[in-house]
């Protein structure tokens, strides 16, 4: 018997936990946490621990596939990687030659890998490449973009240290980061104190000192009270306000209106119990973390609540703080080079992104980096400002994670040529025209990747085992159509050749990262003095490029939508077992939650009828739907109903997942055009359903 431990990065969802893989014979007997990594326990979530269920899974392309039929018919021929890789690269060299590089469009789901998409798009000739956050955390992307003058990774949430902890629009104990969840119960047990604020009572609810169970869509009237209860009780670190904080003034005659009285009309929260909650919360500054959220894709005003708790953590001095958010530290700031990033190699694009991120009118305001690949979708289709005619969706399904999956179909109706790269089958893989099948994490090597926080690190994942099936590492893939496209650097023959170049001047080498499968750059933690890169060195309470787009910095408040008369409005979030869609069909997964439920009130139950565990139907307002089991609960806002996101798959090759439970995306007609103008977000919580009894 032949066993060994290869030290890798877990890719079951997009956190990337340091992982530890036990192989004996050549197959995965195990996958753990790093036992290296602070923070890790040596534990993994379920989801990581499923690693090998994705591996051994039968059901996920096991070879290039080239479309035979219509997109979306499911006809398919096999083919070799280099027919595969041949077609999509004189397809490419194609659309290039007639309507300039900028034609092709690529999105992925970001992390810490991002460095090889990029490169590999620039070197094209390209401006457009996208992440998925558009669907995601792009509000809160933009929110500290306004107020600090940095990205949200630059800030570090130092869980561990924290006093008191909020969660808002961040379901720690399901959306789990495993170092994250360990930091947060261990500052519990030292005493740290958890607030949660939701529409439903999720798990770090039930475990929370105070929990407010708030109307859906009125965070932002929430945040404005706890802002008033923190400026006139004088609740606010005043030494550090008035060193750091622009425009305190202007936001103290803002929030003037909205007290907790207010709020208590709008939320629903207990206008006294949310006083006694803010003055606990400022008893415990610095050390205290209002998270500004994950998903936060929500609302119309998202992007403000976002921007209202990164305020609060101001008004706390917990900026910068220890068990608060301190910056980030990247290679530099511990006296150390960072690696050397691949995109750079290459020049910039002339073309301007065709999303109009950065450069539009009502857009200046966004990050041009990674764009709204949404509204690059709408360019496919108006052809403005110029023709795009190939997209390349790597381990990204829009069409599972954005509202209304057929009118997306319809936006990418001119596209000459679609290309998923993915290691499952998605909605999105199967209407492509190409699907390259790439090898699960446990048998791909990845580019080294490097990792800011209070102790930067360099970390790579090694390959644990040999492909099952005829896949290939990412690397791989985008090396095999750089040398057809002749994009250099990129078109290499082994990984080392890019980990070498990525290294070059580092003082770190290959060798260096058997030891534990990381390089640490500094050996204790650092925490950084403040600087802001905002034009008046501050945090900035009235931000100048949200003027400048049109964007008020404080909006007043506006009461969202009332739900319509027997409809209930549609929310959805995760759970602690599955990643979105990609993981419904994990053989191991599948068993622990085959199917989503509709949490529904006891009050509006009753009234339709329904028990818990009956058979219901629920449709959107054009009458797409679904049907699925009742959770029949008191912890729910009566307005709203929830579901698990990621469920509802059709696909005949997935046969646990096919038909089991129902797909929230699919109750938001039109929801791709209802968008965030000041964070980006889509509005995926304005969307109203009614729910039916159904016989079995």
């Amino acid at each position: 018997m032949e066993s060994k431990q290869v030290f890798s990065v877990c890719g079951m969802c997009s956190v990337r936990c340091p992982a530890a893989v036990d192989v004996v014979d050549g197959r995965v007997a195990g996958v753990f946490g790093n036992p290296h990594a602070a923070g890790l326990k040596g534990s993994l979530c379920a989801r990581g621990a499923a690693g090998p269920g994705l591996l051994y899974d039968d059901e996920r392309p096991q070879t290039p596939m080239i479309r035979t039929g219509e997109r979306g018919e499911g006809k398919w021929r096999a083919a070799t990687w280099d027919e595969a890789l041949d077609y999509v690269a004189d397809k490419l060299k194609a659309i290039r030659a007639e309507h300039g590089p900028e034609a092709l469009l690529f999105s992925d789901r970001g992390g810490p890998y991002m460095d090889l998409s990029k490169a590999f798009v620039r070197g094209f000739g390209s401006p457009n490449y996208c992440n998925h956050d558009t669907a995601c955390a792009r509000n809160v992307q933009h929110a500290c973009l306004s107020v600090f003058g940095c990205g949200r990774k630059e800030l570090v949430y130092d869980l561990k240290n924290a006093r008191h902890v909020v969660l808002q629009t961040r379901n720690i104990l399901e959306g789990i980061n495993v170092k994250e969840v360990n930091d947060l119960l261990d500052a519990r047990d030292a005493g740290c104190k958890l607030t949660v604020i939701d529409i439903r009572a999720n798990i770090p609810g039930a475990k929370a000192d105070h929990f407010f169970l708030i109307r859906p869509g009125t965070d932002y009237a929430f945040n404005l009270a706890v802002i008033n209860v923190i400026v006139t009780e004088k609740l606010y670190a005043r030494k550090f306000v008035k060193e750091w904080v622009k425009d305190f003034d202007l936001l103290k005659e803002f929030i003037a209106p909205y007290t907790p009285e207010f709020a208590e009309k709008e939320t629903g929260a207990n206008a006294e119990a949310l006083r006694a909650f803010v003055r606990q919360f400022a008893k415990a500054a610095p050390s205290v973390i209002w998270h500004p959220g994950w998903m936060v894709s929500r609302y119309g005003d998202s992007f403000h609540v976002c921007r209202t708790a990164y305020i609060i953590n101001a008004l706390m001095g917990a900026i910068g703080a220890k068990g608060g958010l301190p910056l980030s530290c990247k290679a530099g700031d511990v006296g150390r080079k960072g690696l050397k990033q691949l995109v750079e190699l290459f020049p910039k694009p002339e073309a301007k992104r065709a999303d109009g991120a950065g450069w539009a009118e009502g857009r200046t305001h966004f990050d041009a980096g990674p764009g709204l690949v949404n509204l690059a979708f709408e360019a496919i289709a108006s052809e403005k400002p110029y023709p795009i005619r190939a997209y390349i969706a790597h381990r990204h399904d829009p069409l599972m994670a954005f509202p209304d999956p057929e009118a997306v179909k319809k936006l990418w109706a001119k596209l000459e040529l679609m290309v998923a790269v993915t290691f499952t089958w998605s909605d999105t893989a199967w209407f492509a025209d190409v699907v390259l099948p790439m090898s699960t994490y446990l048998e791909r090597e990845s580019l080294v990747a490097g990792k800011g926080g209070l102790k930067p690190q360099f970390f790579l994942r090694q390959r644990a085992v040999a492909p099952r099936f005829d896949t290939k590492a990412d690397w791989e893939i985008y090396a095999g159509l750089a040398k057809r496209l002749g994009i250099a650097h990129l078109a290499v023959d082994r990984p080392e050749e890019l980990w070498e170049l990525q290294l070059e001047g580092t003082g770190v080498s290959v060798a260096d990262f058997a030891a534990k499968g990381f390089v640490e750059l500094a050996a204790k933690p650092t925490y950084k003095p403040l600087a802001f890169k905002t034009p008046s060195g501050k945090i900035e309470i009235l931000s100048e490029k949200l003027d400048k787009a049109g964007v008020p910095s404080l909006p007043p408040y506006a009461s969202p939508a009332k739900t319509p008369k027997d409809r209930f409005r549609i929310t959805f979030g995760r759970c602690g077992v599955h990643t979105q869609g990609h993981t419904v069909n994990n053989p191991l997964l599948f068993e622990l939650m085959p199917e989503n439920v509709l949490w529904l009130h006891t009050s509006r139950a009753k009234a339709l009828g329904i028990h818990d565990k009956d058979l219901v139907e629920v449709s959107s307002t054009r009458g797409e739907g679904g049907r699925l089991r009742a959770f029949v609960t008191d912890f729910i806002h009566p307005e709203a109903v929830f579901m698990v996101h990621g469920f509802g798959h059709t696909l005949p090759v997935e046969s646990r997942a096919k038909g089991r439970g129902v797909s929230d995306n699919d109750l938001m007609p039109d929801g791709l055009d209802n968008w965030d103008k000041g964070g980006a977000g889509i509005c995926m919580q304005e969307h109203f359903v009614s729910v039916r009894r159904v016989a079995e």
